[in-house]
Parts: C-alpha cells; structure tokens; sequence
C-alpha cells in the first residue's frame, strides 16, 4: 500500500533521498532549494541514511565532491538553484563528460539581473548544453517520483540526471502526495555497481585526464549515443515504474490530442493550469489539446512530431527565453524536430511566458488557444516570437 503524505516539493524531493540512502551528498543551499539538504541534513542527522554529508563552500565544491565521489564508485547527490547552478557549471560539464551518475534536484528559479527568486526556467536552460539528462515535474508527487527513476536512468548510460521542478510553485507548496514503502524503493533503485571507478582494487585509472584533437570527438560522440540510448531506457523504468505504483512515465504526456487541432507544448507546473483552460475549452466544443514535456534532454522529437500529426496550429511555451530575436529553447528544438522529420503542416508560433514568476492564468492560456484557433482558420501566422502577458 502506498504511503498517503502532505509534502512540499522540496520535502519530497529529500524523502526520496532518504528512502534510496545515496552514500553522499555535497551541499550548499541557495533559495528555493535550501530545503532540500535542510531536511536531508536532517535524515543524516538522525541516523536515518548512511549518507556522507558534506557541506561546502559554494555550489562549484557541491558538484566537485560529487563528481569526486563518484568517481570513486559511490552514489551522490545534490540541489541547488538559479546562481547557483549557474556557479556548478564548469563542474556540470566535467561530470557529464566523465560519464558519472550524478542526480541533481534542481528547484527552478529566475536568473539575475535584474534579482529576482521566483520561478522561471533560466536557470536550467542556460545549462541545457552540459550533456545531462533533464527532466522536468508538472507536481510535487511526479518530482519524488522523477527523482525515484533518476539513478535507474543515469546509471543505465553513465550520465548525470537532473531533476528540475518549479520553484516555490511546486518546492514550497504543500500537494497530497502517495510516497512508495522503503523496501520498494530499494528494491526499484536497486544497487550500483559500476565496472570502473578510481578506489576499485587492482586497477588502474586516471579521471579527467587532457584529451588531445585524436581524442575528443570520439569521447563526445560517444557521449551523444549515451543520451540517444536514454530515451529508451527513460520509457523502460517509467514503464517498470508503473506497474509498481500505476503511475507510468515517458518522455511526453498527451492531454486531449487524440481530436485535438489546436494544441500547445509546454513544460512543468504550468501544464496544470493549461490542463484547466482545455478543460473549460472542451466544453465550449473547442478542439484544443496539450503536450507536456518531460524529458527536455534527450529530447523527445519523434514523439512530439507524431503528436502533432493532425494538429493545424500549434504554440511553444517557453518559461525562458535564448535572446536570440526569434524564439525561446523548446521552440527551437519543436521546430527542428518537425524539420528534420519534413513535416511542415502544422503552423507553429512561440510564448515566451511566466519569467520572473509573472503569473499565468487559465486566461493567459485561453488567450494563447483564441489566437492559435485565428491562425488555424486563416493559416496566417503573424508574428511567431511573442511574450505572454507582458506590458509592450
């Protein structure tokens, strides 16, 4: 039977830890993350976990002592934020080069300037190139649950995973929630046994070592196969997820598309309130429609093309923006998805929306579907780059 429990995302996020027992976690805190090796320092505390905890100077020596422990064949963790994982990037690319099972909960906050600590996805995106695996909670219960799969999927490829859910949306605030007993998780995570690593008896190894121009592609193609291979392994433990707990994972979530002809893509919390607008939508006879991504990195692009096969317009939602004068990161990767699969038909247009924590609404949303239904009915696109909700 399932644990009933009222956790923020923050608390979820540290259950998780606690129940899979990772051998360390190096640690700085930053807003809105700081929970999470708050109540896990908590766990430690107590005699709970036989975790290592390590707290540092900054959020470079957090993912440093992680990269460093693992490295040397243990599990670890850690959390952080906006800045801060910002500050972890150097660190973010070495792990991920490395090939080293690193999981990341990422509480995901607006970048400075100007300061601000709401939610957006800046953070994240701005990180989006360092070669880890991203996926992305639309709620408290899918953020523990994400971060239960996390250690199955990187471990499978040798790649760090990071777990990002919105902050202060979903990490501060209190959801019902359905934890797994214990000796589930441990039996799902299971045990990591990696074939090399720098304390294993009678081998010799050098970590991080110089790669020369004979070497390097070869190093990197063979970590972009690693992120293709994940896309299977991230259905196969959402799949094995599912029979244990009925909530099954994969790297998109379709709502309503099956007669959809408008539809939006879009990402975390706000997928709840845009799930309301359809609904209400549905009810007008509106044909509207809605896909979540959930795994940004590896990208999802055959799903997401086949998805919208028989949509005639379609809207990116991106809670960032690339300041590249076009359009945002997930429009960029929709539209080069729907490129390379030579299917031009639907007509695509690109939000940016909700930076800085701007509150999105069932309207705001409604608003997004009135112009996609305009553009379907006319086939003229206008403009394709536009903000949502802002003061022109």
């Amino acid at each position: 039977m399932a644990i009933r429990e009222r956790l923020s995302g923050n608390e979820a996020i540290a259950f998780a830890m606690k129940q899979i027992n990772p051998d360390v976690m190096g640690a700085f805190p930053i807003t809105p993350s700081t929970e999470i090796p708050q109540y896990f320092a908590a766990y430690v505390d107590n005699g709970q976990v036989d975790t290592e905890f390590i707290a540092v100077e900054s959020e470079h020596s957090a993912m440093s002592t992680c990269i460093g422990a693992q490295a040397a064949g243990a599990r670890a963790v850690s959390a952080t934020s906006s800045c801060g994982l910002c500050y972890m990037t150097e660190m973010l690319y070495i792990a991920a080069s490395d090939r080293l099972p690193i999981t990341l909960a990422v509480s995901c906050r607006a970048l400075s300037g100007p300061i601000n600590i709401n939610n957006d996805h800046s953070d994240a995106m701005g990180v989006r190139d360092a070669g880890w695996i991203m996926l992305f909670a639309e709620t408290n219960q899918e953020a523990y649950d994400n971060f239960l799969q996390a250690m199955r999927i990187g471990e499978a490829v040798n790649l760090p995973v990071m777990i990002c859910q919105d902050g202060f949306i979903t990490s501060h605030a209190i959801e019902n929630i359905d934890l797994v007993e214990d000796d589930k998780v441990k039996e799902f995570v299971g045990e990591w046994h990696p074939e090399h690593y720098l304390l294993k008896k009678g081998e010799s190894m050098s970590m991080g070592a110089y790669a020369t121009p004979v070497y390097y592609m070869e190093t990197k193609r063979a970590q972009a196969q690693a992120m293709i291979d994940a896309k299977d392994v991230i259905k196969k433990v959402g799949a094995e997820f599912g029979k244990m707990t009925g909530r099954t994972y994969d790297l998109i979530e379709k709502y309503m598309m099956d007669d959809a002809e408008e539809a939006i893509i879009i990402m975390g919390s706000s997928a709840g309130t845009a799930k309301e607008a359809i609904n209400e939508l549905r009810a007008q006879g509106k044909k509207v429609g809605l896909i979540k991504v959930r795994s940004f990195h590896p990208f999802p692009a055959e799903e997401i093309v086949d998805a919208l096969k028989n949509v005639k317009a379609f809207a990116t939602m991106d809670k960032d923006d690339s300041y590249n004068g076009h359009c945002g990161p997930m429009h960029a990767e929709v539209t080069a998805s729907l490129m390379a699969a030579r299917e031009f038909g639907p007509l695509g247009i690109n939000y940016i929306y909700g930076l800085g924590g701007r509150d999105v609404k069932v309207e705001s949303i409604e608003k997004v579907f009135a112009e996609l239904e305009k553009i379907a009915a006319t086939g003229e696109l206008g403009e394709t780059y536009r903000y949502l909700e802002v003061r022109e």
